[in-house]
């Protein structure tokens, strides 16, 4: 017999390292001689996308397009320390290093256009397609090119995110910032004679702060939700005596395109105020909630509480017949 459940999981994450730990990011930003945008960073790209969100915040602040953006980042020879791609911290700590450094090169662009254009002040300058002009009186402008034919522009900023070390008495603190939310829902079958069980629907809402990139947060919590459904219904290690038994992807199975469920994906916003753009860190909070829902959901199903994942066909055939023994349904 197949019976259908539906449950629901929710998570908070705090973002970073947190804990008063210090938690900083630094960006260096360079426009060079030949007018080339160039971001040096040290933030490792793991296929999270910061690249992407790098160039885009960038771009954003100095009027350009992303493809314009010169991306130097994994080169400790080159590149400023930002910290680890841990935490879900590069979009939230090394964004906001980011952007402070893209700022100043674009207040010091303006600063040099001032002299060049002979404007009394910086005021009503505007930065568009690599051409620094007045709002009020777009021909007066000068190309970046211009501004740096002689001397490299070159600035490097710092971002540190605020925490606070929790009080080892009372427990009070603010040890992370910002916090991520979210809440998943799920509807699962099982079938009760093999034990099987299919997740056939799955909604996702997951606070974003601010979308940078909604495709890129979409990615996020399709592969987030399929690591969630491995870890709750299929991934198991076989340790034994400390010998792990299933060392090779023969035996330790892990989703596949055909296991993940079509998943409608809300993305919610709402600005941190510290964030770059008012943007949250989701690397790891989009894979929290799955698996506890998918647990809940085969609670609502045969009405039997697993504890221990991954809740195997095996285990839920055992779970079964100990019920019945129990005289439950």
């Amino acid at each position: 017999m197949k019976k259908r459940g539906r449950g629901i999981a929710a998570a908070y994450y705090g973002t970073g390292y947190g804990n008063g730990f210090p938690d900083v990011s630094r960006a260096r930003a360079e426009i060079s001689k030949d007018g080339n945008i160039f971001i040096y960073i040290g933030a490792t790209e793991v296929g999270q996308g910061a690249k992407t969100i790098f160039c885009q915040i960038t771009a954003e602040i100095l009027g350009v397009e992303t493809q314009d953006i010169h991306f130097v980042c994994e080169d400790t020879s080159q590149t400023p320390d930002a910290g680890t791609a841990a935490a879900s911290r590069q979009t939230y700590n090394s964004g906001n290093a980011v952007k402070k450094a893209a700022e100043s090169l674009s207040q010091r662009l303006m600063e040099q256009a001032q002299n060049h254009l002979q404007l009394n002040s910086v005021h009503g300058l505007k930065l568009e397609n690599h051409w620094v002009y007045l709002e009020d009186f777009p021909k007066k402008r000068v190309h970046f090119k211009e501004l740096v034919k002689e001397d490299t522009l070159i600035v490097e900023e710092t971002f540190t995110a605020q925490t606070v070390k929790m009080d080892e008495e009372t427990g009070e603190g603010a040890p992370y910032w910002p916090y991520t939310f979210c809440c998943y829902g799920v509807e699962v079958e099982v079938d009760t004679e093999t034990g099987e069980i299919h997740v056939i629907h799955g909604v996702c809402a997951q606070d974003v702060g601010k979308a940078i990139n909604p495709e890129l947060i979409e990615g996020q919590i399709e592969g987030g939700f399929a690591m969630g459904l491995g870890y709750g219904l299929m991934e198991n290690i076989g340790l034994s005596k400390g010998e792990i038994k299933h060392n090779r992807f023969a035996n330790y199975l892990i989703p596949t395109a055909l296991d993940v469920p079509e998943l409608e994906k809300i993305i919610v916003e709402d600005p941190s105020s510290t964030g770059p753009f008012g943007a949250k860190g989701i690397g790891e909070p989009v894979m929290i909630p799955a698996a506890p829902a998918i647990l809940n959901a085969i609670y609502d199903a045969i009405g039997i509480r697993f504890y221990e994942i991954p809740v195997t066909p095996e285990r839920v055939l055992v779970a079964i017949k100990d019920a019945q023994k129990e005289g439950k349904e």
